[in-house]
């Protein structure tokens, strides 16, 4: 997430905000037409801040609702004007709030109706501001109007979008109505940002997020418990000790020929900053894995007792299980581990294994516990909610990757991070992190074989450090991100762990 986003931490939804907003007006400390003016002016100077050129007088279409994200709009299209620029204003509707109609009160131009617009208001150049129906919309976008915004796109005319683009729900990030939309360039939201600008669709559509502090932090009480980013914590930076006081993880791996996935693994929890890291594979894989590494530490076991003999070691924490496990190995040796109450992960085959009995593997799993699968594993191991997140998005607040998520952690009773461009990571108590690699944040080089693999070695390596598991879940998600976006393009899995050290040290850890 950008810079002017992520110091405000907290994501909120439709009511979150507006129970913040309702608490600040009730205070009386501010009204709603104060707020209204505040925010379009916000909207004018991050215009001006992410494309200089418009300190220049330009052209500027206005799109306004009946609402107070329509009120925005008259502001916006009256600052604006008082610039200099030459201002086209549309409105779906009069304005139907007080502080609407007061807004629209003070812009002295023409108002024309939404469908008098054509492609002639659209010159190459114009700024196209929708100001139509923000966080209010609870029902598709009329094909009308996608149209228009699709015309807009078309001539070449940037997007600002007032709070949020007019048809993604607030709340999911979901098109409502499954509608063709184009992407916003720039969305202006106000003092946090929303679900839907970070989850499903509403991450690639809502392009350079800002966030502009309209004066009401001090209710932001009224949230409750929002979902919050994901991002740096100080407990990354290694504290003086030895090595068994930053933790001994351990990662099971596979067969012979199967040792990629658990190398990725083990190397990505040494660099993250595990004080000491076991690999521990079948026999007849010893000498494959001890030609590949170094520092990881190597042990063999031929089945599920000579780990529970292994295990009896109590300076081992933390338990990386599953990539390139095996289907059999998994079915084998997770329960046992898992008996054992220890911090662990599960990825790939230790989720995969249970597939057809998820039953047995949750009443295996304890609080201690971080499941990290795709969408694919999501759907194998919780098939009821993979199905109600894949059914249509027709109304709002259309159901979202976080509700599945944190849907799941109670079933589980662990956390469950559920990866995608918007991992979302949510605790059998509600909390829940989101880390964002998407609009400026994109991290599009992860879609690469191993990424996932090398994300299970940095979360386990935090919960041998101590981590708390949603902690260390979410903390992993957006250092592999970063890592990641440190890169860049030509990025491959193995070079995952080799940045994680330049991150760090860029945190001044």
């Amino acid at each position: 997430m950008c810079d002017d986003v992520a110091p405000r931490r907290e994501i909120l939804t439709t009511r979150q905000m507006r129970a913040v907003e309702g608490a600040a007006i009730e205070s009386g400390s501010v009204t709603g037409a104060t707020l209204m003016q505040r925010a379009g002016a916000g909207v004018v100077k991050e215009m001006a801040a992410l494309w200089p050129r418009l300190l220049q007088p330009g052209r500027a279409v206005v799109l306004c609702g009946p609402g107070n994200n329509g009120g925005d709009g008259y502001v916006v299209a009256r600052l604006l004007a008082e610039r200099g620029w030459q201002v086209r204003l549309a409105a779906l509707a009069p304005p139907a709030t007080p502080d609407a109609q007061g807004a629209a009160a003070g812009w002295r131009g023409d108002v024309a109706a939404l469908d008098a617009l054509t492609s002639e208001d659209f010159p190459p150049g114009t700024i196209c501001i929708d100001a139509l129906f923000g966080t209010g919309l609870v029902r598709p976008l009329s094909p009308q109007i996608a149209v228009l915004l699709r015309l807009a796109s078309a001539q070449g005319c940037p997007i600002v979008a007032v709070d949020i683009l007019s048809g993604l729900c607030t709340d999911s990030g979901r098109v409502l109505g499954g509608l063709d939309l184009p992407a916003a360039a720039l969305t202006v939201s106000f003092q946090r940002a929303k679900l839907g600008h970070v989850l499903a669709q509403g991450g690639e559509l809502s392009g350079a997020l800002r966030i502009v502090d309209i004066g009401i932090d001090d209710w932001m009480g009224a949230a409750g418990m929002p979902a919050r980013f994901a991002g740096p914590v100080p407990a990354l930076a290694k504290r003086q000790g030895h090595k068994y006081s930053h933790g001994h993880a351990l990662v099971l791996g596979g067969g012979p020929g199967q040792g990629g996935a658990a190398r990725l693994t083990a190397r990505a929890a040494l660099r993250v900053g595990a004080g000491l890291v076991t690999l521990v594979c079948p026999p007849d894989a010893l000498a494959e894995n001890a030609a590949r590494l170094d520092a990881v530490m190597l042990r063999s076991i031929a089945d599920h007792g000579g780990l529970v003999r292994m295990l009896d070691d109590p300076r081992i924490n933390a338990l990386g299980l599953g990539p390139g496990l095996g289907l059999a190995r998994a079915q084998q040796l997770v329960l046992a581990a898992l008996a054992l109450g220890r911090p662990a992960l599960l990825d790939a085959d230790a989720l995969t294994a249970f597939a057809g009995a998820p039953e047995s593997l949750f009443a295996a799993l304890h609080p201690q516990v971080v499941l990290t699968p795709h969408g694919g594993e999501f759907a194998r191991l919780f098939p009821d909610l993979a199905q109600r997140l894949a059914e249509p998005a027709d109304t709002g607040p259309a159901w979202s990757r976080l509700d599945a998520a944190r849907e799941a952690a109670g079933q589980a009773g662990c956390v469950v991070l559920l990866k995608g461009p918007d991992t979302v990571i949510a605790a059998p108590g509600g909390g829940a992190r989101i880390a964002a690699a998407v609009g400026e944040a994109a991290a599009p080089w992860l879609a690469t074989a191993g990424a996932g693999d090398v994300l299970s070695g940095i979360v386990t390596g935090l919960l041998a450090r101590g981590f708390p598991p949603l902690e260390a879940a979410a903390t992993g998600a957006w250092l592999h991100a970063e890592a990641a976006r440190d890169f860049g393009p030509g990025l491959i899995a193995e070079d995952l762990p080799e940045r994680i050290p330049k991150v760090l040290r860029g945190l001044g850890y």
